[in-house]
């Protein structure tokens, strides 16, 4: 028996959608190119998934193109919009708090002589949309803003920053990393007003392997992929039918209880903060974010990855925030400037509509443990 709060880093797998991946690839396992009647019926079963995808986004099934990963669909965003405005100029505005994703493209743009702009966070990980709005130029041909922080669970004005470039008669392409928000805030693409929009199929409980980037209609990335014009020329390459099936039944289902599952997400939190204050007041609650399903704490004094691996010994599974690249922290904590002790002892909690409040008490009774029993640090 073990206890499962780190949904933020990956969900597992929904039966629906791991019935749906099997039933494509041993009932329905034509290549959609073909022409011939099994070819045919694979690629009709491709649309109806692209439009239950579609549906779950609240966009067109045409905006809609699949992909590997969020990963690759925000590396395709990013170096797609500025093929597309190259002519605009070389500036692009994120922030500072943004997934690797798009801050390792970003960076290496940085190095072939594009000029970035990093917005930077308020204490609690918000955004100030004033920010961004001053942050535009004439030559910004690209803004990328993160809908939902993966480790704060902090919600970004990217609502309010797309009116802010069409205020400004700004040329910039609007990207939004929405591999959080998808199915935990509620958003269309058109009520954002983005032009790119990026998803992921593992952090929603379809399997790992597949992501979607939505592309606004009327603007023509450049193609990622050269090859057999698959995704309506975009991205070559046979269709990973199992992946896609899977991908768009969990997206159906999580659309379809949404406001529950949202509901149950926020009782949880609050629950969880609660139980904190009550048993373990020595941790602090980081920020409260507006996402239901991120909670980030700090066990101050405590180096962050000995306590994971203490709670993972007892059965309970979570992110360290302070973890990780060759002992660096991580790059989302320290743009708040915590003080060392707190951020060494950053933790993240993370939950789903599966998630009970066993869970969340075994993790108090193995918070308290931690406390009693590790060694703090000398920092």
């Amino acid at each position: 028996m073990f206890h499962y709060l780190d949904n933020a880093a990956t969900t597992p797998v929904r039966p629906e959608a791991a019935r749906a991946a099997v039933a494509a690839m041993t009932e329905g396992w034509g290549n959609p190119s073909s022409q011939y009647a099994l070819g045919k019926q694979a690629a009709d079963r491709v649309r109806g998934w692209r439009a239950n995808l579609a549906g779950a986004l609240g966009c067109e099934a045409g905006e809609v193109f699949f992909t590997s990963c969020g990963s690759e669909s925000d590396n395709w965003a990013i170096f797609g919009a500025l093929d597309l405005n190259r002519r605009v100029g070389k500036h692009i505005v994120t922030t500072a708090i943004e997934h690797a994703a798009v801050l390792e493209p970003v960076k290496a743009l940085e190095r072939q002589g594009y000029e970035v702009t990093y917005l930077q966070p308020d204490r609690w990980g918000n955004i100030d949309p004033a920010q961004a709005a001053a942050a535009l130029r004439p030559d910004t041909a690209l803004v990328s803003m993160m809908l939902v922080n993966n480790e704060l669970g902090a919600v970004l004005p990217v609502k309010e920053t797309a009116r802010a470039i069409k205020a400004a008669g700004c040329p910039a392409l609007l990207h939004c990393d929405a591999v959080q928000g998808f199915l935990k805030v509620p958003f269309t693409p058109r009520e954002l007003g983005v032009d790119l929009l990026s998803v992921s199929g593992h952090k929603l409980h379809a399997p790992k392997g597949v992501g979607a980037l939505y592309v606004r209609k009327g603007v023509r990335l450049p193609p990622l992929i050269r090859g057999g014009g698959q995704e309506g020329g975009y991205r070559s390459g046979t269709e990973a039918t199992g992946q896609i099936a899977a991908f768009a039944a969990a997206a159906r289902l999580g659309a379809a209880s949404l406001n529950e599952d949202i509901a149950h997400m926020t009782e949880l939190k609050a629950y969880a903060v609660q139980r904190l204050a009550q048993e373990v007041p020595e941790a602090e609650v980081l920020t409260r974010g507006g996402a239901p399903h991120i909670l980030p704490i700090s066990l101050p004094g405590y180096k962050s990855e000995v306590v994971v691996r203490f709670l993972s010994d007892r059965g309970v599974y979570l992110s360290s925030g302070s973890a990780c690249h060759r002992g660096k922290p991580s790059h989302v904590f320290a743009a708040l400037k915590l003080p060392k002790p707190v951020l060494d002892g950053a933790l993240r909690v993370s939950f789903s509509y599966d998630t009970s409040k066993e869970d969340v008490d075994a993790l108090i009774e193995g918070l308290k443990a931690a406390k009693e029993q590790l060694f703090t640090t000398l920092s």
